[in-house]
């Protein structure tokens, strides 16, 4: 019976959060109409959240696609269609690796950073303050965060793919002796702007919809606890994390399951 009461409890307790979350996420909404008007504010946090992750995206990008590029010669040598690694790296990357990754690594970097600052502005009543000034810290606070988080994702997953096609094209036709003309007209031939392209967009514009979702919740829903706070930066990443990999298998179903 205790089993049974402990499952009930932890059950009601996820549903109670996912209600929370499902609330906060329609107050938030609410205030980024007028954030338009107080564009200083979505600037300052695009720089935070999205300027500040460029690095890990460039280089995490960059070995990424070295890593591919290696792997998909030697394995495709074995058939006699080392050709097509052009294709078939940016197949991968803007498809699946590109959106997903870096939906990743924002909310391990960007994500847990957006989600303790907000904790502990709640820890330390900041955020009781601007109520008692009568200022709404729902589009003072989390609707800029939320948006600029949003908005920061599909451009650092464009990136990430970029520079990963060109780390891929240093590793097989710099060092690997690939003919560069064959890399680049078979990536052209194979990739099409319309099924490929812009559905990894939609990918990432979704990825980056649900990182910004959590990350900004999961920093305002926190204990105000120093615990409290670094728990909830570990949810970010573990949520955000399980939360992508499952969208992205629904919306590979929808776009490419034929």
């Amino acid at each position: 019976m205790q089993l049974i009461r402990n499952l009930g409890r932890s059950a009601l307790h996820s549903f109670q959060r996912l209600g929370r979350g499902n609330l906060f996420l329609f107050h938030t909404l609410m205030g980024v109409p007028q954030l338009f008007l107080r564009y200083r504010l979505i600037i300052q946090q695009l720089y935070s959240v999205g300027v500040m992750s460029l690095t890990i995206i460039v280089v995490s990008g960059l070995f990424t696609g070295m890593v591919l590029g290696l792997q998909l010669f030697n394995t495709l040598q074995n058939f006699g269609a080392e050709q097509s690694i052009g294709s078939v790296t940016a197949l991968t990357l803007v498809r699946e690796l590109g959106p997903v990754l870096t939906a990743i690594f924002f909310a391990g970097l960007a994500g847990t950073s957006l989600t303790a600052e907000i904790g502990l502005m709640k820890a330390t009543e900041q955020l009781s303050g601007m109520e008692m000034m009568a200022v709404d810290p729902m589009r003072r606070v989390i609707a800029p965060r939320f948006l600029a988080a949003w908005l920061s994702v599909p451009v650092l997953a464009l990136i990430f793919s970029a520079v990963a096609i060109l780390g891929a094209y240093f590793v097989t036709v710099g060092l690997l002796g690939l003919d560069s003309s064959v890399y680049w007209s078979q990536m052209q031939a194979y990739v099409d702007w319309h099924e490929d392209v812009v559905n990894g967009i939609i990918k990432s514009i979704a990825f980056g919809f649900i990182a910004a979702w959590i990350a900004v919740f999961e920093g305002h829903d926190a204990v105000p606890t120093s615990e409290g706070v670094s728990r909830a930066t570990i949810r970010t990443v573990v949520h955000t994390s399980l939360s992508v990999l499952g969208v992205d298998f629904i919306l590979t179903s929808l776009m490419f399951g034929g």
